[in-house]
């Protein structure tokens, strides 16, 4: 068995099922089929406006180290229901497909595809999980993160989630995806240096009830750290205790060394109340400098009801409900097969339901984001992969909702947003850091996405619409359906 330190491969994060079925499609001489595989999600978490598309960097990470190994095909043989010449065929195994993505950070919206595979069907098939693990954990958690930095306005926010997080892992790759989304800093130590995020964290209770009284624990870590003083306040009494020790700390301690007291913490309590009252004490003491950072099961509901009673709190760590998205801990991006090419050309296929937010979005397709002249983005247009469309020029489209309706496009520019990342199996995309996707997120949602879809309250719903060509294929094919 891998020890929890050992060199992991995680080739093997799939669904079972994925293996029966290559094993069907090898057994069967379909393993050359060449298949499409669209990534989509349904609807935004919270009843939010938008999401924010993260975890490419890990899929990435994945496609490039898939191989199995002596022992994955061991274990394997070992369950008595694939052939040896399948098994034989994975151990030799590599990605040899194309996918398409949008570029990380993209402000994305349900129904579109985000990720396209074009690959033989074993290549397309074997893949599922680790891309929908990875974009479901990290797209809700930097939405999260999102949200409640819009909440927090200009004051920071930091990650304190790790030891409320499902595992080493969602801590780790949750911490990533709440930089992106917003989050200053991460007081998780190995996202720090993996991915060269600020890291933050000053002392716990523990350090306070160690020494024999408070002013003694805080002057101790005064001493030690005297350009960036933060402490917590909350142990025994804020406004009796912790406040004033505080303050004698900086004055008797910190002062003769000519450092001022950075910051103190309240982790517990009214905070509202308690904020207005440290401040005020702070600031009778000269200490108008002095930060006061909240913690405590926060979220952007928390926080927004803190801003609107006048709390008087400069930054906020936020622990189990951005790590876990408390409110609504699932993303629900799914994996849709949508054609399948036959003598070179791609027959469309579509899923159909009695639901209808479950029927998909049939065929090998190109995605648009429409920007007015001043480069907002007004809707995403899906066309058929082989149409063009001309900057400037009239372009007619459909609103699915709204079919009956003549619309069109005016004066408008056209950006396609599914960028390759793998052609022919070989990574052809430039590797970015998480600060790069952090400023893009920021740049568009400043620059080109409506306030109005960034409200919490009934959001504007952005526009996906078709292009005529797109829209009569996906009504061809349900009329099939309807008459099957």
């Amino acid at each position: 068995m891998v020890g929890q330190h050992e060199e992991r491969n995680l080739s093997m994060v799939m669904d079972f099922y994925e293996l029966t079925m290559s094993n069907g499609y090898f057994v069967n001489a379909k393993e050359q089929e060449i298949v499409v595989f669209d990534v989509f999600y349904r609807s935004n978490p919270d009843n939010g406006g938008y999401s924010i598309f993260t975890g490419l960097e890990q899929i990435i990470d994945y496609i490039l180290n898939l191989h199995f190994s002596e022992e994955d095909i061991a274990y394997l043989r070992q369950q008595k229901i694939f052939r040896e010449e399948f098994l034989e065929y994975l151990a030799n195994f590599h990605f040899s497909g194309d996918i398409y993505a949008l570029k990380e950070g993209t402000v994305m919206y349900p129904n579109e595809p985000i990720i396209t595979v074009v690959a033989p069907v074993i290549d397309a098939q074997l893949i599922e999980t680790a891309i929908l693990l990875e974009i479901n954990h990290q797209s809700l958690v930097a939405t999260k993160a999102r949200r409640i930095c819009n909440a927090a306005g200009n004051r920071l926010v930091s990650d304190f989630g790790a030891r409320r997080a499902h595992n080493m892992d969602a801590a780790i790759y949750g911490a990533r995806a709440a930089y992106i989304g917003g989050a200053a800093s991460t007081a998780t130590v190995l996202a720090g240096q993996l991915f060269d995020i600020p890291v933050s964290g000053t002392m716990a209770h523990s350090w306070v009830m160690y020494f024999s009284d408070e002013y003694t624990a805080f002057m101790k870590y005064a001493q030690m750290y005297p350009d960036a003083t933060v402490l917590l306040v909350d142990t025994y009494d804020v406004l009796h205790s912790g406040v004033p020790n505080a303050i004698r700390v900086a004055k008797e301690v910190l002062g003769p060394m000519g450092e001022r007291l950075k910051g103190i913490r309240l982790d517990s309590g009214d905070l509202a109340y308690l904020s207005k009252k440290a401040r005020k004490m702070l600031d009778e003491a000269g200490l108008n400098d002095c930060m006061i950072v909240a913690s405590n099961s926060l979220d952007e509901f928390t926080i927004q009801s803190l801003i609107d009673q006048g709390a008087c709190i400069d930054s906020f760590g936020v622990g189990e409900r951005l790590i876990t998205s408390k409110s609504e801990p699932v993303f629900g991006a799914v994996y849709k097969i949508v054609a399948v090419q036959k003598n070179g050309v791609f027959d469309p296929r579509i899923k159909v339901s009695e639901n209808v937010e479950k029927i998909t979005n049939p065929g090998y397709k190109m995605l648009y984001r429409v920007y007015d002249k001043e480069h907002k983005a007004i809707a995403d247009l899906i066309a058929c992969r082989e149409e063009e469309l001309e900057d400037g020029k009239s372009v007619v489209y459909i609103d699915p909702q709204k079919p009956w309706k003549n619309h069109s496009f005016e004066n408008c520019t056209f950006r396609p947003l599914l960028e390759p990342v793998f052609l022919g199996g070989k990574l052809v995309k430039e590797r970015v850091s998480a600060a790069e996707i952090r400023n893009y997120v920021s740049y568009q949602l400043k620059e080109e996405i409506w306030e109005e879809e960034q409200r919490f309250v009934n959001p504007h719903v952005h526009y996906l619409d078709m292009t005529p060509d797109y829209y009569q294929l996906k009504t061809k094919l349900l009329q099939a359906a309807k008459e099957s």
